[in-house]
């Protein structure tokens, strides 16, 4: 026999939808704890997070790999906006207004020239800078423990790090007297690094000469000018202009028998003299860190500027004999990268 079955009523129908929304909810909530909050944002058709970036190189590609490492994945659960500014600093501003425009949720920055004109740019968007010298001179931060607005990051200048590279070409370049050092007036990283140069190249019976350079079309005169002043050897530091152009300085000071000291490892596997400094690959890959952070509702106020705890000397033989230098053993001994 059959029996039968009565028809559910309306409000039992009504109860058994809202059981079965709530496990759904509960469902997709768990499995969603175990991903990144950008790829939650994609759920429903919710556009995916946007990252900014002025000025893309390779060296950004440790960059993308950190925060591939940290789950995400281009144009599944993040994108990013690309501006180019080469450097000059009213392009600057203009591609951080056009990125805070759009807008992004993160805006990220190498150096402080670019990292003064997302400031500028907005007052809201995150902002995670990288290398900057002095971010609280500068005025980006508040400190370094708690940056107090919308900037974060992290910094590539450490104690005695300016000295420490003059006392190494010092004792790499025999009669060394003059040294010339290729900066950008607008980049306060740059200003700061100056103003160290100043006590530390006299306290070591040197003499330094002081090349500026705001623009790409200054290039040319710059050097001429710093030729003129028959230097012994030359400083630079990785500022966005100055990177523009590190192929013809690397020629350039080849070319005129100079031996120079750069920032990163990059500089010397590039065919330059030396290096020494926070490894710049590694605060790239630092920031990514700093984006899954606020991409996770950390506010940047409240996320520590970090300052390097590695330094690598990095020298090039093979330039070195294409200079007639000899690189004292000491000197070898203490490097973390020798090219030859």
């Amino acid at each position: 026999m059959r029996y039968a079955v009565a028809p559910a009523s309306l409000g039992q129908r009504m109860q058994v939808n809202r059981l079965r929304r709530r496990e759904f909810i509960t469902l997709l909530g768990g499995a969603a704890v175990a991903r990144p909050r950008a790829a939650r944002a994609q759920q429903g058709g919710v556009r995916i997070p946007r990252i900014g970036i002025i000025d893309d190189a390779p060296i950004w590609d440790h960059f993308r790999q950190g925060l591939h490492d940290l789950g995400y994945i281009e144009g599944r659960n993040i994108a990013f906006e690309y501006r180019s500014a080469e450097g000059d600093f009213d392009r600057l501003r203009q591609a951080a207004r056009e990125l805070a425009s759009l807008p992004v949720n993160v805006l990220v920055v190498y150096g402080s020239s670019a990292t003064r004109a997302a400031r500028q740019a907005t007052s809201t968007i995150p902002i995670v800078m990288i290398g900057v010298g002095d971010p609280v001179r500068a005025r980006f931060v508040t400190n370094l423990a708690r940056p107090g607005g919308n900037v974060t990051g992290t910094t590539n200048l450490g104690p005695e790090l300016v000295g420490k590279r003059i006392e190494i070409l010092k004792e790499c370049v025999p009669g060394l007297a003059r040294v010339a050092f290729l900066w950008n007036p607008d980049n306060d990283s740059n200003l700061a690094f100056l103003e160290e140069l100043i006590i530390a190249v006299p306290a070591l019976g040197l003499q330094l000469i002081s090349v500026p350079m705001r623009t790409s079309g200054e290039y040319e005169g710059a050097f001429a000018a710093m030729m003129q002043r028959q230097p012994n050897a030359f400083v630079t530091q990785n500022d966005p202009l100055i990177l523009q152009h590190i192929g013809q300085i690397i020629d350039f000071v080849a070319e005129h028998r100079l031996p120079a000291m750069y920032q990163a490892k990059e500089n010397v596997e590039a065919g330059g003299l030396m290096a020494y400094g926070a490894t710049l690959s590694d605060l790239f890959t630092r920031s990514a860190w700093y984006v899954h952070r606020i991409l996770q509702g950390a506010k940047p106020a409240d996320l520590p500027v970090e300052q390097p705890t590695k330094f690598e000397l990095s020298i090039n033989l093979k330039t070195a004999k294409a200079l007639g230098l000899d690189i004292p053993a000491t000197v070898l001994a203490r490097a973390d990268a020798v090219i030859e």
